[in-house]
């Protein structure tokens, strides 16, 4: 008899299951902030929980605490004044591990169908969550609801499946029975048994907060281990409302809260300390490339998981829809004012310029149409807000001050402060665009996170495509893109991407952009080069956070 959860959430299991086996559109979570979706009085429920944290301490009533801690910045300049559990590290990972053996018990099938309720549960608080991360990351309203809330719980049940898949190829039990000729056979009963490898951190960003952590922190839940989640500083909210409601659902379900809990560090030495812990036995990670490859190098005790920082590139050769294509690239640079892992950053143009279905364009007037197209996109107060958000960090800010003076290239649009009627106090910046030559590599081959983009003047489009593939397979990309009418081109771009082992979005000019990444379709990342050693998700995301444990006995 399978677990009552499992049976009420089969259908949303087996679709999740069937989706990623054929990597066809399935959704199990509406994606719109819709009250015929989420019930007529969710949105003003949702605002009025959120505005309940404000000012508040957030209790999770977790073992050893010994201090309130806050200190989130709203990209949007409300006051949040949120205060959270300061935990002793060493009774937080003691107390998982004490959860752990309970949640062994309940089988593959029980830590699925808790799992399928949790996400459940957090979808019914998508409004909440989409607040906590706007108000928390500075995404703008739209992409705060869907990414922060069922795009992360799409992502979040991807990994669930995943987990599930994995744990079903493991049998329970088997005779083993060996002929021996004349003489009786041999007889064994082996049992086997899958154990989680032991505590899991997942460490989260300052802009994706669900996201980024819904990934690890199912993937290692439903494989059997205890999860501390370690939310980035200024995005705690989002990170405590999930892990309240999962302790919520465990306790519900006859599983010690303690399996997951959340932990916020005072100072950078906790969470060192928190991941080099030998009873922890996974890492997952978002963010920069300093503590990324600290980790890699420190955490010696525990696999992994890291995404990175990339430059992100687009090969421009040719097109027949020059006006789209360069509508779907202003959206693509100013989405989030691109402070996504997956904006491109570098568009790679040959020095003679492109042919379009608009005649043939110089290097100069591609850099001049694209501004245009930017400017023009973002014309509108209202629909600037709705898509640029707000910048999330002062770093972010710094970075734009110095692409917009001039230091790294040309600048061919220059960035403008928008101020927004609704929040006063927010930074709102339109993005930068640079035009530099292909020797200016100090300019474009590093990572400058945010809405700064170089317009890189190749020698030919033979270049361009091979300069695509060092820098992605030197310093990494999420994602990769090229525009052209030649069949060879493109050909020649693919085999480039299969080499560097990056994901390639060909011609682009409709409603699909190359900085999104849809659950149980597209691999995001692909754990083949420096952005990303894993990937959300596939087996190898799973495989990993669990080990088979064996008996056996003559019969």
């Amino acid at each position: 008899m399978s677990h009552p959860l499992l049976e009420k959430h089969r259908a949303t299991l087996e679709g999740a299951l069937h989706a990623i086996a054929t990597r066809g559109y399935w959704s199990a979570y509406n994606e719109m902030p819709s009250p015929k979706a989420y019930g007529e009085t969710a949105p003003e429920d949702g605002k009025l929980a959120f505005e309940a944290h404000l000012g508040e301490d957030f209790a999770l009533g977790q073992p050893g605490q010994t201090a309130w801690h806050g200190g989130e910045e709203s990209p949007y300049g409300i006051e949040l004044n949120v205060t959270y559990p300061v935990c002793d590290i060493d009774g937080l990972i003691a107390a998982g591990e004490q959860a752990m053996p309970g949640w062994q018990a309940a089988g593959a099938d029980g830590r699925t169908g808790i799992c399928l309720e949790i996400l459940d549960r957090l979808n019914r608080q998508s409004f909440e969550l989409a607040h906590a991360v706007m108000m928390t990351t500075g995404q703008g309203w739209m992409m705060a609801f869907q990414a922060g809330a069922p795009h992360a719980q799409e992502r979040g049940l991807e990994a669930v499946a995943y987990a599930y898949r994995e744990q079903r190829f493991v049998p329970h039990e088997a005779t083993w029975e060996k002929p021996q000729g004349k003489n009786p056979p041999l007889v064994l009963k082996k049992h086997f048994e899958i154990v989680g490898r032991g505590v899991g951190v997942v460490v989260g960003c300052g802009t994706f907060p669900t996201w980024n952590t819904y990934p690890g922190l199912f993937a290692a839940l439903a494989t059997g281990n205890a999860v501390i989640v370690k939310p980035h500083g200024n995005a705690i909210l989002p990170a405590a409302i999930t892990v309240r409601t999962i302790r919520a659902v465990l306790a519900e379900n006859g599983i010690d809260a303690d399996l997951v809990t959340l932990c916020v560090p005072a100072e950078r030495e906790t969470t060192q300390k928190l991941v080099t812990h030998p009873a922890v036995k996974s890492v997952d990670f978002t963010g920069g490339n300093v503590f990324g490859q600290w980790l890699l190098d420190h955490c010696r005790q525990a696999q992994v998981y890291a995404e990175l920082a990339g430059v992100n590139n687009i090969v421009i050769d040719s097109t027949d829809a020059y006006k789209r294509m360069l509508g779907n690239l202003a959206f693509t640079l100013a989405l989030y004012s691109g402070q996504m892992c997956t904006t491109s950053q570098a568009i790679l143009v040959p020095a003679g310029g492109i042919a379009t279905d608009d005649g043939h364009k110089s290097f100069d007037e591609v850099c001049a149409d694209l501004a245009r197209a930017v400017t023009g996109f973002l014309a509108k107060p209202e629909v600037a807000h709705a898509v640029l958000g707000a910048i999330q960090s002062a770093d972010t800010l710094r970075r734009i001050e110095e692409a917009g003076s001039g230091t790294l290239g040309t600048v061919i649009l220059a960035p403008t402060r928008l101020e927004n009627p609704e929040f006063p106090k927010a930074e709102v910046r339109t993005p930068v665009l640079l035009a530099c030559d292909a020797g200016d590599e100090a300019a474009y081959m590093e990572e400058r996170f945010g809405p700064i983009a170089f317009i890189v003047k190749v020698a030919d489009t033979a270049a361009a495509i091979a300069l695509s593939e060092r820098i992605i397979t030197t310093h990494g990309a999420l994602t990769a893109g090229v525009y052209s009418t030649s069949a060879e081109v493109i050909d020649a771009m693919t085999a480039a991407t299969w080499r560097s082992k990056v994901a390639l979005s060909i011609n682009l000019t409709g409603g699909v952009f190359v900085n999104q990444s849809a659950a149980y379709s597209d691999y995001h990342g692909t754990g083949g080069n420096p952005a990303a050693n894993a990937s959300y998700s596939d087996s190898a995301f799973v495989a990993n956070r669990f080990r088979v444990v064996q008996r056996r006995y003559h019969v």
